[in-house]
């Protein structure tokens, strides 16, 4: 009887398994390969889980293994040796170790010809490793030391929809248009806490989501947004950008719907583009708010009604500034689609 139901429990968890396209031989091998540090759950075979066991070095990997989780581990090298079955990779994540740019071994990554997501954050990187394998569509390098991103490191990687390398020391000279080249499909860029002192260069026309806060960025050029006519997030939270520095019609941009400004230097409310959802200006230096202003419209040409034409406010945060309430009518006239003001 137990051993009736110890098979019957087998069949439950493989039956499954099966179901998934994964043969019965792979399915035994690849259990029976699990290392001891580390846990393999018999119905999601595919995931090796040897995370928050202090390991200082990567065990030997099951050869059919989609998913790797070594986060929170003292693991100091990436080698050849230890990841030579992990062929099949889609997923890695080995956030919170100890690994610097010369621990990454030369091939390595790029012998991952089907990794998708890569999650190094929390190490101690000094460069963006490379080469890097051209399945990538999510890098995230967030928390390290990375003052270098390599000529090219970025080309051929034209599924990369995603690049996060907030928390690191770049500077101005290392985001330039030679360094960014070969990103052709991205949507979202993370370059928050590092040390710009200017908007960055050479990011594709693809850009949708582009975080700056934590910066020491002063001024925006002008024009700039016209080389991205995608950018619909803009974070520039926590900079020192003045109003001066900001130009008059530089984000009236019909693709902008979240524009963050908190804790900087400005003086006045910067022209609100029509399109614009979401607007947050605390904590700046802002003494007054008028309608005739910062309408992205003529207020004498609305009427009563709610059409295409009237702006699409709907958020906007004011306070931190010395603007005392209420409100001026004729911004209520114009965002008449306003559900929240915070002042």
């Amino acid at each position: 009887m137990v051993l009736l139901l110890s098979l019957l429990c087998t069949l439950c968890l493989v039956g499954p398994v099966l179901g998934q396209d994964m043969p019965y031989e792979e399915y035994i091998a690849q259990i029976q390969a699990c290392p001891k540090e580390c846990h393999c759950p018999p119905n999601f075979p595919r995931a090796v889980y040897c995370d928050n066991k202090g390991l200082k070095s990567i065990p030997n990997i099951p050869p059919y293994t989609w998913y790797l989780y070594l986060q929170n581990n003292l693991i100091e090298v990436l080698s050849a040796d230890s990841l030579r079955n992990a062929t099949e990779l889609r997923w890695l994540n080995i956030n919170r170790n100890k690994i610097t740019t010369e621990g990454v071994k030369e091939g390595v990554l790029n012998a991952m010809s089907h990794l998708a997501h890569l999650y190094m954050d929390d190490n101690l990187l000094s460069s963006v490793p490379s080469p890097l394998p051209a399945s990538l569509e999510h890098l995230r390098l967030s928390r390290n030391r990375i003052s270098k991103i390599p000529p090219g490191v970025f080309n051929g990687l034209e599924k990369l929809n995603l690049l996060d390398l907030q928390g690191n020391k770049l500077m101005d000279d290392d985001v330039t248009e030679v360094s960014m080249k070969g990103l052709n499909s991205l949507v979202q860029i993370n370059l928050a806490k590092n040390q710009l002192s200017r908007m960055p260069l050479g990011l594709p026309p693809t850009t949708t989501q582009l975080f700056l806060d934590g910066n020491n960025i002063e001024k925006i050029p002008s024009g700039y947004f016209k080389g991205l006519p995608k950018v619909a997030f803009l974070r520039l939270n926590h900079n020192k950008l003045g109003s001066s520095g900001v130009p008059k019609n530089v984000f009236n941009v019909s693709s902008i719907l979240d524009l963050q400004l908190s804790h900087n230097q400005l003086t006045e409310v910067p022209l609100i583009p029509s399109g614009l959802e979401h607007l947050h200006l605390d904590h700046n230096r802002i003494g007054n708010v008028s309608g005739s202003n910062v309408c992205p419209v003529d207020l004498e040409t609305l009427d009563d009604s709610v059409n295409e034409s009237i702006p699409r406010l709907r958020y906007l945060r004011l306070d931190g500034n010395t603007i005392k309430p209420p409100i001026p009518r004729d911004v209520i006239l114009c965002f008449r689609l306003l559900r929240s003001i915070v002042i």
